[in-house]
This record gives structure tokens, C-alpha cells and sequence, in this order.
């Protein structure tokens, strides 16, 4: 899912931070099985899976 997530957001243009939440107990203990999560300015817009449609709209609204 994560690599799925990563070419998907790379398709639109964005160069995503990757962080590893094994490696960041805080991550971890929210988003353990919620991953990947994609947040953007700040905000969590996916969690487990992005959807293309959403993201669109998403980056279309914050342009």
C-alpha cells in the first residue's frame, strides 16, 4: 500500500517525506494500522489508502 500511495503522489507531482513509524513510537501508536498516511499542509487527508479522485480535488483546492 505504501509504495502504491507513493507512486500515486509522485504521479501528481509531489515529493512526499517518508517516515518510518517503527521508528517513531508517538507515529506508531496512532497510525499503526492506518498506513500509509498522507498528510498534507499539516492536515491528514489519507489514511490506509489514497484516493486519486480526493487528492486531486485536494490539490486543487489548496493551488
Amino acid at each position: 500500500m505504501c509504495d502504491d500511495a507513493l507512486a500515486i503522489l509522485q504521479k501528481h507531482g509531489l515529493s512526499p517525506e517518508i517516515i518510518d513509524i517503527d521508528e517513531h513510537p508517538e507515529f506508531l501508536k496512532e497510525f499503526n494500522t492506518c498506513v500509509p498516511v498522507v498528510e498534507i499542509d499539516g492536515k491528514v487527508r489519507f489514511r490506509g489508502k489514497v484516493n486519486e479522485v480526493l487528492l486531486r480535488r485536494v490539490l486543487e483546492d489548496e493551488a
